[in-house]
């Protein structure tokens, strides 16, 4: 995994860089979505590792419908011509980790014992838009056994916030 992510890293890079100069971001980011999702069918991913498959079959089965970007079709042929198709799920998370970053975006992954209301997720983003001062996107889960409270993930930083934990941390306390 960690190679994988080595070897994304300076694709993704390159995608930014390009996506930015058009101020094409976000149309670069569905593309890439959509062409990372694409890649991990079993029939596409059989045809990506088959060196008898032309470049440009490759390709056309990786484009996002619609208009095709002629950069973006270019970046295409230039992972297809080093072998680095296969890096697309990783190419795309890390273009929106960049996409995020320049934006001044935080996703957090909220996960608490019951389904969070909107007042409360309303709530929760501001105090944490204060605590990072950046804007947030919250995708809520719900984990009944959490008991009570939150956990807030935002990759980086993880708030644990739960009774479970707390109850955990008592025990362990009381027994050593």
């Amino acid at each position: 995994m960690s190679e994988a992510l080595t070897l994304a890293r300076p694709y993704a890079r390159a995608a930014f860089s390009i996506a930015r100069e058009q101020s094409r971001l976000a149309q670069w980011s569905q593309a890439l979505g959509f062409t990372a999702i694409a890649a991990e069918l079993p029939a596409v991913k059989n045809a990506l590792g088959d060196p008898r498959v032309a470049s440009t079959v490759i390709n056309e089965l990786l484009s996002p419908p619609g208009d095709a970007d002629a950069s973006y079709q270019q970046f295409l042929a230039v992972l297809a011509d080093n072998r680095r198709l296969q890096l697309l799920p990783e190419i795309a998370a890390l273009f929106d980790e960049l996409k995020a970053d320049a934006e001044r975006v935080v996703k957090a992954s909220v996960t608490s014992a019951k389904t969070l209301d909107a007042a409360e997720l309303t709530q929760l983003r501001t105090a944490l838009k204060k605590r990072f001062d950046r804007e947030v996107e919250i995708t809520a889960h719900v984990d009944e056994s959490l008991i009570g409270g939150v956990v807030i993930n935002t990759g980086d930083v993880v708030i644990d916030g739960s009774i479970k934990t707390k109850l955990a941390r008592l025990h362990a306390s009381l027994t050593n």
